[in-house]
């Protein structure tokens, strides 16, 4: 099993028109596209998993930079997801950093 990363889609793609652009390379287990959560609107990626790792890397090797709705796609393999749930700064109790108190 592979994760592939489907990046700079037009907003209006769906998981059939992926679905359909990858399933010539070989089976899709499933396709992913990620969405807004507050407009449901796409975010311009996606992620499709393919059964079967040379038939991926074929269709990473075939699809990327290819056109799709005017837009050239950026094709490559996922990486996994860091740990931590993303960079957020806080100070340095690891909470929010406190107001200061007024000098004077």
């Amino acid at each position: 099993m592979k994760n592939i990363f489907v990046g700079n889609l037009d907003f209006g793609v769906t998981e059939s028109t992926l679905r359909g652009l990858f399933e010539p390379y070989g089976s899709v287990e499933r396709v992913n596209v990620v969405t807004d959560r507050d407009t449901g609107r796409s975010r311009g990626f996606a992620f499709v998993e393919m059964t079967d790792s040379a038939e991926a890397d074929r269709a990473i090797t075939a699809l990327n930079g290819a056109n799709l709705e005017g837009r050239g796609l950026n094709i490559n393999e996922a990486r996994p997801k860091p740990q931590g749930g993303g960079e957020r700064r806080f100070g340095s109790n690891g909470g929010p950093r406190q107001r200061r108190e007024p000098r004077w």
